[in-house]
């Protein structure tokens, strides 16, 4: 897997000979021999063909298309590719019409149908000044305004706010311009002192009417393009209500009153909630609503806090400075409020920790800079004796004007969501709250809607909207598992998977590598050198049986390391083991791992694989100690497609017999992109693209990797071009190299092409079909002058709230063991968008708790599949993932970037924090980030270091 360079050293260029089939490819907007500033754009393929592609007008005058505009520039010089431009609109894939393959059968999802309201909707603009940056503080001005002039003023309606800018009302108001003047009590600061009072300008004006014919329109299907407006007035009309009562974050809405929380340790609680989203489908409008679970801080005492954050006693015994540093980090932005003070109870956002204990510190109290203590001040100012004086203190407000709070004065305020990294424990607790049977899930989301009482919604009345209490019930297809090709030589040739599971037994790999040179490190200190040796030899057996050709012996002994001194380990077995084979280089690397090895792996993937180009495998002490016959198997096929192997091939593939797939040479895409946690500011993204390597197989992928601006969705290293002072303009990024890599590997170059696109939300689909398609034609253009392949874009949504369940969960025929919907249940009816070609696919068996099915939407189409055939495709696609004889969830193409994405962090430089360690205490696996560099006023991100080529052209990140 090629590491993306900003240059490239010499130019790889094959000239593709091959006639294409003339009258299905029309010329591409931008050719290779444009790629500057000009204006781009994406016209689509095939005008009036039975799709109604070509952003024609009806006879109606109304245009099937959605309108997008895109206006930067399509390139630059220094090779980073800039959004395409489109002066005209671009319009989605259309449903070819609605699969039929598959057995049918009917399950139930969590969406439940909203009744169009037939009132006018309309939108205020609301100033509020002075300006107000919390919407909780500017819902507050709204509702007391509504409170005081809905009888008057108001013509007795109630609005609808978004809590910053927008008002929404069933009916017009009796004004178009008013101002109020609104005074608000701070109520926080008690119940038996006196209240501070703001007064707030209030300014309302109309701004427009939302179409509700249009959205009729759209939702009946006779309108391509969705009214955004509309859904989302009636969305923030749905939310009114459940705003008010519980704490919003983000779509869902969470309290500790629905389920008793639950600790998860460190001073964390998981809070229940649900998601709550009004979608436009085919069925008409629909809520859905999902369970929702999430961390937060718990409302304890700050002492307490910071006792079950550094898990030990505090109230004897002084911080140390590693203990401060952990302390401020956990509280800074936390909200306070202080508890020393009787009823009043002030509230304080925490800036920071002092560097000295309570008793050591003093301040300024006038201005001739009398000094006085905390200590004294609390006790003359509050009657309140500071306890704990060895503890530092809270600092609040900003830098210039910093207060300081005792710690046993404060207590934390309810409702806040933690943000950051939890730690692998309190991962495990969050999962275990939120892993729930399907029969249970779909319980607790009908008595979430029946308390809801969305019947007796004041906002839901007042606009006329309907919500069904009964989730949709709707029919959907069981598609048939895949046959699977094994090696001749094996008892089993060919296999069928028995609700998407199957095993080894009797099989060999269909194309099983050899391993001659490998060696073994046992970084675990609690293993015994004869149970290390036990395992590998176990492991090599193994992989004999499976079908590969395994040397018994390892080059060396087993090595024994330390964890800290990884890097010296490593480059000694290479070079005892180089020396060993006179030269000849190690094919594989075992390393054995503690359980909990902290930085241990990151840095061995990112040494083996930039540096000493090995290939490695490693396995957790816990595996070797207790040697499983399904582990062990499982590790061989990991090491198969690590060598370059291939474990099964789908039986149709090597037959010929997959639509627009067997017919010409075919390369299907996956893509990723990765961002950084939350709170990670300036840490880059990390874009994965892979690409099978075989045809008509399409099982085996070589990938590239390139780090990027942070939270940049669009990857920027699909295709580029610099000037070389010696080459002029240079072409290259990862499509190119991938297509290049492609016709050396099959010896043909790709007639088709497939690209499957991760983790792209809805609002972003524009423009990354717009910038990603142009950027795939101008990377085969370079290659060869109209050289443009149909191409076939398809994103993949895992991060949704759509849940089926079974009809009858008593039906063993229905369910799987875990109680879910079998695997190959596809769903495009009902639920699905109502002119867009989507479906949702559960393709795998669940293990656990309820299974989500994947969302596919092609986006763009120059293929012409139909819907069982995409959906078929897709499917059996899942069953050729190489680490497990299990269907997988998404496709795994996708699946295989994500992979690679997620590896190629541990090739970035750790972050240096203020106490000279990683990010989370020296675990650099988990905190590992980019530097950031600027140059020209312009902030440029590092790239990764290259991987070496023994490693790059083989399933590395399996």
């Amino acid at each position: 897997m090629p590491v993306r360079q900003m240059k490239e050293s010499s130019e790889q260029h094959i000239v593709f000979k091959t006639n294409l089939q003339k009258s299905k490819n029309v010329p591409l907007p931008a050719a290779s021999s444009e790629q500057n500033h000009k204006q781009t754009s994406l016209q689509p393929r095939n005008k009036g063909r039975r799709r109604g592609r070509g952003g024609r007008k009806s006879d109606q005058g109304e245009i099937f298309m959605r309108p997008c505009t895109v206006t930067t520039t399509s390139s630059s010089s220094n090779g980073n590719v800039g959004f395409p431009t489109s002066s005209k609109s671009l319009n989605f894939a259309t449903r070819p019409g609605f699969g039929t393959v598959g057995t049918k059968c009917i399950v139930k999802a969590n969406h439940f149908f909203a009744e169009l309201p037939d009132k006018d909707l309309n939108q205020y603009d609301v100033t509020i000044t002075p300006e107000v940056s919390s919407r909780t503080v500017n819902r507050s001005i709204i509702a007391e305004l509504v409170r005081l002039y809905k009888e008057s003023d108001l013509g007795m309606r109630l609005p609808a706010y978004d809590g910053r800018k927008s008002l929404y009302t069933a009916g017009q108001l009796p004004f178009s311009w008013k101002d109020f003047m609104i005074k608000l009590v701070d109520e926080e600061d008690g119940v038996n002192s006196p209240k501070r009072v703001k007064e707030y300008r209030v300014v309302i004006k109309f701004v427009a009417k939302a179409n509700l014919h249009h959205l009729g329109k759209f939702l009946a299907g006779k309108r391509a393009d969705a009214p955004q407006e509309a859904l989302q007035i009636l969305d923030i009309v749905l939310r009114e209500l459940s705003t008010k009562r519980y704490c919003p974050i983000g779509r869902s809405f969470f309290s500790p009153d629905i389920r008793k929380p639950q600790r998860l340790g460190e001073g964390l609680e998981s809070w229940c909630g649900f998601y709550q989203s009004i979608r436009p489908t085919q069925m008409g409008l629909s809520l859905n609503i999902d369970m929702a679970s999430a961390a937060f801080i718990e409302p304890l005492p700050v002492v307490e806090f910071v006792g079950q954050l550094l898990g030990k006693d505090v109230l004897s015994r002084p911080l140390s400075d590693a203990d401060r540093i952990k302390v401020k980090k956990g509280l800074r932005g936390v909200k306070v409020e202080v508890t020393h003070r009787g009823s009043v109870r002030r509230k304080y956002r925490v800036s920071g920790l002092t560097s000295q204990p309570t008793r050591e510190l003093v301040f300024p109290i006038d201005e001739n800079s009398t000094m006085k203590s905390v200590v004294e001040y609390f006790q003359e100012m509050y009657g309140f004796t500071i306890q704990y004086t060895h503890l530092p203190c809270l600092q609040v407000g900003n830098q210039k004007k910093a207060n300081y709070l005792p710690m046993e004065a404060c207590k934390i305020v309810e409702g806040q969501r933690y943000t950051k990294r939890l730690n692998e424990k309190q991962i495990t607790s969050l999962l275990k709250v939120t892993c729930q049977r399907p029969r249970d899930r779909e319980n607790d989301i009908l008595q979430t809607v029946q308390h809801n009482a969305y019947d007796q919604d004041p906002y839901a009345k007042e606009f006329g909207i309907n919500i069904s209490e009964k989730p949709a019930s709707v029919e959907a297809r069981i598609l048939p598992a895949p046959w699977l090709k094994y090696h001749e030589s094996g008892k089993e040739k060919n296999c069928l998977p028995h609700v998407g599971q199957w095993n080894m037994m009797n099989k060999k790999m269909i194309n099983g590598m050899t391993v001659n040179r490998w060696a073994c490190i046992n970084f675990s200190r609690g293993l015994q050198d004869s149970v290390a040796r036990t395992f590998c030899n176990d492991l090599a057996q193994m992989c004999q049986i499976s079908g590969m050709e395994f040397n018994l012996e390892p080059v060396i002994p087993i090595y024994n390391a330390k964890p800290e001194q990884v890097e010296k380990a490593l480059k000694h077995v290479y070079q005892v083991s180089t020396n060993k084979t006179k030269g000849k280089e190690l094919e594989l690397l075992l390393a054995i791992l503690p359980d909990n090895n902290g930085s241990l792996y990151g840095d061995l993937k990112r040494i083996c694989e930039t540096d000493l180009g090995i290939i490695s495998q490693c396995c957790l002490t816990k595996h070797v100690f207790k040697i499983s016959k399904q582990y062990l198997a499982n590790v061989s096929l990991k090491i198969n497609v690590k060598m370059g192997g291939r474990n099964t091939v789908l039986l149709d593939a090597v037959s010929y017999r997959i639509p627009l797939v067997s017919d010409i040479p075919t390369i299907i895409f996956g893509a990723d992109v990765t961002h950084p946690e939350n709170g990670e500011d300036i840490s880059p993204s990390i874009a994965a693209v892979v690409a099978s390597q075989d045809w008509p197989e399409v099982t085996k992928y070589a990938g590239l990797v390139c780090a990027q601006a942070h939270r940049q969705e669009l990857i920027q290293d699909l295709y580029k071009t610099w000037h070389d002072p010696v080459r002029g303009t240079v072409s290259g990024g990862m499509i190119r190299d991938l297509l290049i890599s492609y016709r050396k590997a099959t010896g043909q170059k790709p007639l088709r092409i497939i690209f499957y696109r991760d983790g792209v939300s809805e609002g972003q689909f524009y423009q990354v079909l717009l910038y990603e398609l142009d950027a795939i034609r101008k990377a085969c253009a370079s290659l060869e002058p109209n050289y443009q392949p149909p191409v076939t874009f398809i994103i993949v949504q895992k991060r949704h709230h759509t849940r089926l369940f079974p009809n009858n969960h008593r039906d063993r025929n229905s369910t799987d063991k875990s109680g879910n919907i079998l695997p190959g249940t596809v769903v495009d009816t009902k639920i699905c968008h109502p002119t867009e070609f989507d479906f949702y696919l559960c393709s795998h068996a669940g293990i656990q708790g309820t299974s989500r099915p994947a969302h596919y939407h092609v986006l763009w189409d120059e293929n012409n599949f139909s819907a069982d055939g995409i959906q078929s495709l897709t499917n059996n696609l899942c069953y050729t993932y190489a680490r497990c004889t299990r269907s997988v969830s998404i496709v795994p193409p996708a699946y295989y970037a994500h992979l690679a994405a997620f590896r190629a962090r541990f090739y970035m430089e750790p972050e240096m924090q203020e106490n000279g360690s990683t990010a989370d205490g020296g675990n650099s696996s988990h905190s590992s980030k980019g530097t950031t560099t600027r140059a020209g006023g312009e902030c440029g991100v590092k790239p990764l270091p290259a991987l070496k080529d023994n490693v790059k052209r083989v399933m590395f990140y399996c």
